[in-house]
């Protein structure tokens, strides 16, 4: 494994194309919790910020206003790929930015659309991330597990990189 700074090109690269990510808060009394969310940018922005729609009289919206600390984890199976970022959460109020990320699918949270009054944009600025990139087919991967079973060496199994952003 590798440490890198500020490359988020990768990470945007695995992110796209995994339509839920779970994001992870945590409530008063120190509990983890996670909801399902969908990633509404679809490409990097100046800022290595992640958009997405949360109801503003929600869960989320509560609780990111006292502990803005978050993760978002995605997990695209198909690929095998999958991503872990650390980050801090706001919600903001930029209409010009809702809609330009409202989507037809956002209509069935939102009905009254990009001016829904319970709309609520939640950015989480990224910190810092990992991510795990298998490009083997399974039918390898299942072979260099069993090699490993066998020689006792920990098998290859793709590109695992921690990425700082700020």
């Amino acid at each position: 494994m590798t440490a890198t700074t500020g490359n988020t090109s990768k990470l945007w690269e695995l992110i796209k194309d995994t339509r839920f990510g779970m994001l992870t808060h945590r409530h008063a009394d120190g509990q983890l919790h996670s909801h399902p969310l969908t990633t509404q940018n679809k490409d990097v922005d100046e800022n290595a910020t992640l958009y997405f729609f949360v109801p503003k009289d929600g869960e989320i919206a509560r609780h990111v206003v006292t502990d803005p600390t978050v993760n978002v984890s995605y997990a695209n199976t198909d690929d095998d790929s999958y991503v872990s970022v650390s980050g801090h959460a706001a919600l903001l109020e930029d209409p010009a930015k809702k809609q330009a990320l409202f989507t037809k699918m956002a209509k069935a949270w939102f009905p009254d659309g990009p001016t829904d009054p319970n709309l609520g944009l939640l950015a989480v600025s990224v910190l810092r991330a990992e991510y795990w990139d298998v490009g083997d087919s399974k039918m390898v991967q299942l072979f260099k597990m069993a090699k490993a079973a066998v020689t006792g060496k920990t098998p290859d199994l793709g590109e695992h990189k921690k990425v700082a952003v700020s």
